[in-house]
């Protein structure tokens, strides 16, 4: 058995020990199942880092990638240089696609092994378009880098806005208790010992 199994059912037994009736078993069965179900789709620790890591090497390789095509490399070789200077899960499925095109494949069948990272699917329209129109694939790799740094800058900065926001509940849950007892308390305390 799986560990997600294991966890499950342990906290659906400790549910139902927990209840101490006859109808505690039926709610640890669903208090499992659901658990299980809650795990089963949560996304591995190892995949999450590696799909992280390739979205963050994502504009430097389409910088890379600019640059190479700019220096009169093929598009198969300036994808398996950027794969070699990148290296990591990227460079990975770039190695992919710089293999399938050299064997041949065709470009929508080659750039699918980038598909499933965020912005790389601007990248694939890029080479697809550029290599049925015979488009200028460098400046597209160029404008693609500076919008996905543009995007990771508006991410970032949202997030530290909602983190201003979020930080404001347990500051009023910590200063309002002390407010009363420091502020008010004092205040009634004395006026009601003046009016009686």
């Amino acid at each position: 058995m799986t560990r997600r199994i294991i966890v499950a059912l342990l906290c659906g037994t400790a549910v139902a020990w927990y209840a101490g009736h006859w109808w505690g078993v039926p709610v640890g069965v669903g208090v499992a199942y659901g658990l299980d179900r809650r795990l089963k789709r949560q996304e591995p620790a190892e995949v999450r880092a590696a799909r992280i890591r390739a979205e963050a090497d994502l504009p430097l390789a389409a910088d890379l990638l600019a640059a190479a095509l700019r220096a009169g490399a093929p598009v198969d070789g300036a994808v398996a240089a950027v794969a070699e200077a990148l290296g990591g899960p990227l460079a990975e499925r770039l190695d992919r696609v710089a293999r399938s095109l050299r064997l041949g494949a065709d470009p929508p069948e080659a750039w699918s092994h980038v598909t499933g990272i965020t912005g790389a699917d601007r990248l694939v329209a890029a080479a697809i378009r550029s290599s049925s129109s015979g488009a200028a694939l460098s400046g597209a790799c160029t404008r693609l880098a500076d919008d996905l740094r543009a995007d990771r800058a508006v991410a970032t900065e949202a997030a530290a806005r909602r983190a201003g926001v979020l930080i404001v509940l347990p500051l009023g849950l910590c200063f309002l208790p002390a407010f009363f007892l420091a502020g008010l308390v004092p205040v009634v305390i004395a006026v009601l010992g003046d009016v009686l």
